[in-house]
């Protein structure tokens, strides 16, 4: 029996593989770190597009009073922007459909936000913080986005 030779892809054929089969090509995690954290508005992540944002998730040490708004902008347009203190009030405390929620331990609070579809961008996407609270230790945030 012959052995079958390797078959060459043309650009077309590769580019229609790497559509990932209803799935996010290439994922992977970005990580943005700012500590000490003082007041006032911090970019934690940048990305250039085109790409597909997944989820993220904001965590915060320390702050008084949880007027720390979390910030993301997609293409230049606002998506989200609301503080610790508002998810608590608002009572997004678990998983929703809505997509954003606060979670806390004795010494860290977390904002974590995923929507129920992939959202696309072409140009960028931007997550920040602004800090209104003294005393913040640090900000870590993470995003998770493919292509």
């Amino acid at each position: 029996m012959a052995k079958k030779q390797p078959t060459k892809r043309t650009p077309a054929a590769q580019q229609a593989t790497n559509r990932c089969l209803g799935g996010v090509c290439r994922p992977r995690r970005t990580q943005g770190l700012k500590a000490p954290v003082p007041n006032g508005t911090h970019s934690l992540v940048n990305l250039a597009g085109p790409g597909v944002f997944l989820a993220a998730e904001i965590t915060k040490q320390g702050g008084t009073n949880d007027i720390t708004f979390v910030i993301l902008d997609i293409d230049g347009q606002n998506v989200t922007n609301i503080s610790f203190a508002a998810l608590a009030n608002q009572g997004l405390t678990q998983h929703n459909p809505y997509g954003l929620a606060v979670f806390h331990s004795a010494v860290l609070k977390t904002v974590t936000f995923g929507f129920p579809a992939p959202l696309f961008f072409s140009q960028s996407l931007k997550l920040s913080v602004t800090v209104n609270e003294p005393n913040v230790a640090q900000i870590v945030a993470n995003v998770i986005h493919g292509a």
